[in-house]
Formats: structure tokens, sequence, C-alpha cells
């Protein structure tokens, strides 16, 4: 019994070390060449020029647009932050949306004085120029 197990951990062991020996991927295969690689004609400047400006100019516009939406974001936040500690107003019931300085809100609230009490909220923050009133009153 025991030339048996002997056996079969031996093989077990020899099969261990042919693989470990065999698969590239065990022994570094994820090493890279290293060998040079060349370009072969000429680089015309000008328009190397002219697409680093089309590049540039499209990074300045995604900046600006995330700019924009981090400031709307901001805007949203500084609202709802208002409602939420408002004794009036159930801010989980009424959606702010902000596009610009323009802000939207919507939903339904539970009476007039909530409903009044929400949108001076909003007008009264810093940067709104517009709030749009699409709340409704739950009768």
């Amino acid at each position: 019994m025991r030339t048996l197990l002997a056996t079969v951990l031996i093989i077990l062991l020899a099969v261990f070390v042919y693989s470990y020996m065999a698969a590239p991927s065990w022994r570094g295969a994820h090493t890279s060449d290293r060998s040079a690689v060349g370009t072969t004609g000429k680089i015309d400047v000008n328009t190397a020029r002219e697409r680093g400006a089309q590049v540039g100019e499209k990074v300045a516009v995604a900046a600006e647009k995330v700019k924009e939406t981090a400031a709307e974001a901001a805007l949203t936040s500084k609202i709802k932050a208002k409602m939420v500690l408002d004794d009036v107003v159930k801010a989980r019931s009424i959606d702010v949306t902000t596009s610009g300085s323009t802000v939207t809100l919507s939903g339904t609230v539970r009476s007039v004085a909530e409903h009044d009490r929400a949108i001076r909220l909003a007008r009264e923050t810093a940067s709104v120029t517009r709030v749009v009133d699409q709340l409704t009153i739950a009768e």
C-alpha cells in the first residue's frame, strides 16, 4: 500500500513539474518583447499640430461641460439640503433638477404651505435665477 501511495505521489509531482515547465504563463510569458520598433515615412508637423489643436478644443469643451454639470449638481444639492433641514417641506416627495441656473421642482406636496415653502427655499438659494414650478398639491 505504501508503495502504491509513493508511486501516485511521484506521478503527481512529475505532472506538476512538467506543467510548470511547459506552461509559458507560469514562467513570465507576460514579459514584453523589448526589441526596438521603428516607423517609416515622414511626419507632417502641420497635420500633427492641427490634430493637436482639435484635440485641445475637444478637451476644453469637455472640461467646460464637466464644470457646468458639477455646478448644476452643487446647486441641486444645496436646495435638497435646505429642504431636508426644513420642518415644513417633505424633501423626499420633491424632485429637484437644475439646468444652468434654472431649477425645476416637481412632485407632490401635502399642502399649499409646503408648496410655497419649497418654492421659496429654491428661489432664495444663491445662483438660482429662475424656478419652474411643477409641484402638485395632494387633495
